[in-house]
């Protein structure tokens, strides 16, 4: 029986938009260039008001490779998420870092265009890492550097590192974050039965 879970609505929502986006382009495989300027996240405009464009970004994609590769991604950290972090948590983390890597995209100047959930995946990729690196007793310093190999072995060319780098921070930070209150939670709790 399907269940719906917060990965597969995510997937759900990516599809749509991307399904729409190419039935109003006219194009299955390119996204048109005039719809990832209206709803991607177009520098110029952000900067003059168009704030709404740091969170449409997050569900528009190039062309059909680059949104398979995402959602691809999507399922298998977003699968590890779920286990990991309440729903609430979930979609914190994943909007979070999304945000974060498209308000880090914005130093690549005004005149760039760009599109994707890469950043959002990143920081759910980034929360993980260093929330099992914590609960398990690792260093930080190995989650930082499995995160940071992932990091280097997604870029080339027309990849937003920026995106990448800014969604990867902010999942390390709440991953890191998640981990230690939920030690100090169990410290108290430890404390105060019998």
């Amino acid at each position: 029986m399907f269940k719906l879970t917060s990965t597969k609505a995510l997937i759900g929502i990516n599809l749509a938009v991307y399904a729409f986006t190419s039935v109003v382009g006219g194009n299955f495989l390119y996204t048109n260039r005039e719809i990832l300027i209206i709803l991607g996240q177009d520098n110029r405009f952000v900067m003059s008001g168009g704030l709404w464009q740091l969170f449409t970004a997050m569900f528009i994609h190039v062309d059909l490779l680059h949104f398979l590769g995402n959602m691809l991604f999507l399922f298998i950290f977003g699968v590890r998420g779920e286990e990991l972090f309440s729903e609430k948590e979930f979609f914190f983390i994943y909007f979070a870092g999304g945000l974060c890597g498209n308000l880090l995209t914005l130093l690549m100047g005004p005149s760039t265009v760009s599109a994707g959930a890469s950043g959002a995946i990143f920081g759910m990729l980034g929360a993980c890492v260093m929330y099992l690196g914590q609960t398990l007793g690792q260093s930080i310093m190995g989650a930082l550097m499995f995160s940071f190999f992932l990091l280097l072995i997604t870029s080339g060319r027309q990849v937003n590192l920026f995106a990448h780098f800014g969604g990867l921070a902010a999942g390390l930070a709440i991953g890191y974050a998640l981990a230690k209150s939920r030690k100090l939670a169990e410290a108290s709790l430890d404390l105060i039965s019998p």
